[in-house]
C-alpha cells in the first residue's frame, strides 16, 4: 500500500504564503522555520522536506513572487506598453508583501538569499519587447536604457504609493495615469 502524500503542493503554497506574511510582519531575521511551520499548521520536517532549509524557503518565496509577477506582465503584454504599466501597479497593489520582499531588499539584508538566477528575467522581458516595438531599429543599448527609464518611473510611483507617501496633490490613480501617458507619448505612442 502506497503512503499518502503529506507534503503536497497545497502545503508548499501555504508555507510560501505564511513565510512571506511573517517576514513582512516580523522581518526575515526574526522569523524561524519553527514559527513558519507552526503558523502554517505543519512541522519543520515538512519545511525541510519541501525546501531544504530557511534560505531555500526564502529563495522559493522570491522565485514564486517573480513567477506570479511575470505571469501578470505576460498576460498584459499583448495590449502594449500602457497595459504593462497598469498590470505592474495592479500586481504590486494586490501583492504588497511579495512586492516588498522582491524589490525592497529586506530579505537579502537580513538573510543570505537571492532569487534563483533567471527567476526575475521573465518578469521584465515583456517590457523589453514593448519598448523594442515602440523604437523600431533602435540599438540594444538604447532599448535597455529606455527600459530602465520606464521601469524606474513605474516602480518609483508604485513604491511611493505602497509606502503611503502623499501623491503631491493628485490621487495615485491620476498620478499613475499621467506618468503612463507621458511614457507613451515619449515613445511616440
Amino acid at each position: 500500500m502506497a503512503r499518502p502524500i503529506v507534503h503536497d503542493e497545497t502545503l508548499r503554497r501555504r508555507l510560501l504564503d505564511t513565510a512571506a506574511s511573517l517576514i513582512a510582519r516580523d522581518g526575515a531575521a526574526s522569523v524561524s522555520l519553527r514559527s513558519i511551520a507552526a503558523t502554517a499548521g505543519t512541522s519543520t520536517t515538512a519545511v525541510y522536506s519541501l525546501f531544504g532549509g530557511k534560505a531555500e524557503l526564502l529563495t522559493a518565496v522570491l522565485d514564486d513572487g517573480f513567477a506570479s509577477f511575470a505571469a501578470s506582465q505576460q498576460e498584459a503584454a499583448a495590449a502594449g506598453l500602457e497595459a504593462l504599466g497598469r498590470a505592474y501597479r495592479t500586481w504590486a497593489l494586490e501583492h504588497p508583501v511579495l512586492y516588498g520582499l522582491m524589490f525592497g531588499g529586506s530579505l537579502a539584508s537580513q538573510v543570505p538569499c537571492r532569487p534563483t538566477p533567471g527567476a526575475a528575467g521573465p518578469s521584465i522581458a515583456p517590457l523589453f519587447a514593448a519598448v523594442a516595438a515602440a523604437l523600431p531599429g533602435a540599438a540594444d543599448d538604447e532599448i535597455a536604457s529606455m527600459v530602465g527609464v520606464v521601469w524606474g518611473q513605474v516602480h518609483g510611483l508604485v513604491s511611493l504609493e505602497l509606502a503611503g507617501a502623499p501623491a503631491a496633490g493628485w490621487t495615485w490613480d491620476a498620478a499613475y495615469d499621467a506618468a503612463i501617458g507621458q511614457i507613451g507619448r515619449s515613445l511616440g505612442r
